[in-house]
């Protein structure tokens, strides 16, 4: 008799979630097709614009409306699935979420996701001799007319909820006297409310210098409070200003003294996981100061091997990140990729972050990955036997950093055109303008 098919439940119709999807749905003689849970009315995650918060709810994404993103078409696509070559290589988000679209689409997962239905809970389930007996996962279906919660049962739960939802607020003394407009960059959408005013962004990282760049032309003054050396190719009128120290009801105080009288102060300052559905305790897991641990390859519930997070990691080439992850926790439930036992990988899990630890890193940092997201994927790859990311993908996105790190306003200006898995090219002015604009 045929073994029974595996049933797996996706949590969140982002990238990850349609890959984790697209993978299952191409192995039929293993997996049933895939549940795709989604809060949203969408697909898209956070490459969903919205332009104001919807009724009843928090806002999952945090795009805005001129973002651009910071890396390539020619590393961001999937492998499986490559851009539209006639775009420029530094897309708009509407372009990346028709992909998106496109990619649901072409490879048929549009039918298998659940709109509208956020999740709850989920909860782990023995069977009747006290083994591993799969998942149950409980989710409110908001109809057209009624609401109703349901719950199904599950060999596997593959977790695609992001982490660009839940924003940081870091504990700055004063922040709560501010009289002035006070927002997270989650919460930001277009620069012109701001036109005029004096803005103080706190946070030099993708989003503060992508906000510095859109409110100089119309702000009356911006200044970039960050721990970092100076950002390069931002306007000279921009100022950049260490760490507050303070703020006060009109001013902040940076750690050099200076007092800056401010009109909006705008938190670019990062975001906290938050997985509400998971009893992170029941799982062996804990919220930790990098985010959610111990997961063995940044991926796995160590004691709970069938629950998968998908896309925790940071400072990576996304979607060919998902592709590798998605690849091996499939290859995990296949079988082909046999694990350590529980104990094993809560001690690998350990080893890597004093290793991070010991080499100098902090360990909130710990889950980003950077340079070492090659040797991860390269990795995934081997332990579960699915081709490597071209060469050419390492090298374009280092490309694109270095030219990043030179001019944050101009590093746009380039394209590029893949020749072969390890050949690429820098085409200049074929496509696109030559602009700096936002980041992701």
């Amino acid at each position: 008799m045929a073994s029974q098919k595996l049933q797996v439940a996706v949590v969140g119709a982002g990238a990850a979630g349609l890959c984790v999807a697209r993978h299952i749905l191409a192995s039929p003689e293993t997996f049933a097709p895939p549940v795709v849970f989604e809060a949203s009315g969408c697909l898209g995650g956070t490459w969903v614009y919205l332009e104001e918060e919807a009724k009843g709810r928090p806002t999952h994404s945090s795009m805005y409306r001129d973002l651009r993103t910071n890396l390539p078409k020619e590393v961001m696509a999937f492998p499986d699935f490559p851009f539209d070559p006639a775009l420029p290589s530094f897309l708009h988000h509407s372009d990346v979420l028709a992909y998106l679209e496109s990619y649901a689409e072409h490879f048929g997962v549009y039918d298998h996701i659940q709109f509208r239905s956020e999740v709850s809970h989920v909860r782990p389930v023995s069977s009747s001799e006290g083994q591993p007996g799969g998942w149950e996962v409980t989710a409110t279906q908001q109809g057209t007319e009624t609401t109703q919660k349901v719950t199904k049962h599950f060999d596997a739960v593959m977790v695609c909820t992001g982490h660009y939802a839940n924003p940081f607020i870091p504990p700055i003394p004063g922040l709560d006297s501010f009289q002035g407009r006070l927002l997270h960059s989650h919460s930001y959408r277009r620069p012109e409310p701001f036109a005029g005013q004096r803005v103080v962004l706190v946070g030099a990282g993708p989003s503060g210098v992508d906000l510095a760049l859109q409110l100089a032309p119309l702000a009356a003054r911006v200044v970039l409070s960050h721990q970092g050396p100076p950002v390069r190719g931002l306007p000279r009128d921009v100022l950049q200003v260490p760490p507050l120290a303070r703020v006060s009801a009109e001013t902040v105080v940076p750690r050099d003294g200076s007092a800056l009288p401010a009109d909006a102060l705008i938190l670019c300052t990062g975001y906290q996981y938050r997985f509400p559905f998971l009893d992170l305790a029941q799982l062996g897991l804990r919220e930790t100061e990098y985010g959610v641990g111990p997961l063995y390859r940044h991926l796995l519930a160590p004691r709970h091997p069938s629950l998968f997070l998908v896309g925790v990691c940071q400072q990576i080439c996304p979607f060919p990140h998902f592709h590798c992850q998605a690849l091996f926790a499939l290859a995990v439930l296949k079988g082909g990729c046999p694990l350590p036992s529980a104990a094993e990988m809560e001690a690998d899990a350990q080893a890597q972050l004093e290793r991070h630890l010991h080499e100098g890193g902090l360990a909130r940092h710990f889950l980003r990955l950077r340079a070492q997201q090659w040797s991860y994927a390269e990795e995934l790859a081997r332990l579960a036997g699915f081709p490597p990311l071209p060469p050419a993908v390492r090298e374009i996105y280092e490309a694109t950093r270095a030219s990043r790190a030179q001019d944050v306003s101009m590093y746009r200006g380039r394209n590029y055109r893949l020749l072969g898995p390890d050949a690429w090219e820098v085409v200049q002015g074929e496509a696109g303008d030559a602009e700096g604009g936002p980041l992701l």
